[in-house]
């Protein structure tokens, strides 16, 4: 089964990568993608930033999306990581992405190398024509360094396998802007846990979450309120997330979110160089938040 774009709405978890003894867990992976789909998970969105995809070696990042495209096995959308700040090793990706079966790519800015907005235009310009597949745009100054304007993003919008953004710049100015540009069929899902409210107040369709690693069915919920326009059960729901998502923070991603999934036994906290596990301060805040959320046990 292959999904439109207009199904990926909701809570999409940044899905994390099991690490044991320096390798990928594939068995827990397994078991987390199952898991995700069982709590109420929307779709799924391996090999991000929070997947450690840094430090995957290119077997690695094509066998996780492989894992992940299978375990769904159509019951929900997987968008897969495929973004690089070399566009030849973008388009190997994404090409591949499409071999497996995944349903759309994510596709970030060129990080590191800063290129102009002609740059970044050209960089998924050339994805987009070399690989028939959705395509989902990953606009992460913080990490990237470099943004995609709301005017680059509107020359994107007219190219038709280009159908959305993942938005993480938690500039909550730009969604209506970027609507305006890009038209109503443009598919906008937050980066940002804590402004996800503020950010589907403005009509978007959904959230790729580091929060729902750990609390996917309240995540999922959050949502469901938010697409109903149900504001109110939403802003219940983002009061009790909101210093859970603060905690995950507390030190460099995907450090907090590996520890709070271990928690749970789904998963070892383990990262790779040069992250670092959580420190015990960390933990304590980490693991206090999830009980106040509901999701630790206490």
């Amino acid at each position: 089964m292959s999904f439109a774009p207009k199904s990926f709405k909701g809570s999409f978890p940044a899905l994390i990568t099991p690490m044991k003894d320096g390798a990928v867990d594939e068995a827990a992976f397994r078991h987390f993608v199952s898991w995700q789909i069982a709590q109420g998970s929307n779709g799924l969105v391996p090999c991000g930033t929070t997947g450690e995809s840094p430090t995957l070696s290119h077997q690695e990042h094509m066998r996780v999306v492989e894992i992940c495209v299978e375990e769904a096995n159509g019951r929900v959308p997987v968008i897969a990581g495929a973004g690089s700040n070399s566009t030849s090793e973008a388009i190997a990706l994404t090409k591949h992405a499409k071999k497996v079966g995944a349903d759309a790519v994510l596709s970030v800015t060129g990080y590191y190398n800063k290129p102009s907005q002609e740059g970044i235009y050209r960089h998924y310009a050339a994805i987009a024509e070399a690989v028939d597949i959705p395509i989902i745009l990953y606009n992460i100054p913080p990490r990237a360094v470099v943004e995609i304007s709301v005017e680059t993003m509107a020359r994107l919008s007219k190219i038709a396998n280009i159908v959305g953004v993942k938005d993480a710049t938690a500039n909550l100015a730009r969604p209506l802007r970027e609507r305006a540009v890009c038209g109503p069929d443009w598919v906008q899902l937050s980066g940002e846990d804590g402004t996800a409210l503020a950010y589907m107040v403005q009509g978007c369709q959904g959230c790729i979450s580091v929060t729902a690693n750990v609390a996917p069915r309240h995540c999922s919920e959050f949502q469901a309120a938010c697409l109903k326009g149900d504001w109110a059960a939403a802003l219940v729901l983002q009061k009790r997330l909101m210093p859970l998502h603060d905690a995950i923070f507390c030190e460099p991603s995907p450090a907090g979110i590996k520890y709070a999934v271990s928690t749970l036994g789904l998963c070892t906290d383990e990262v790779r160089l040069p992250m670092v596990s959580a420190s015990e301060a960390a933990r304590t805040k980490i693991y206090a938040a999830m009980v106040a959320a509901g999701v630790g046990r206490d």
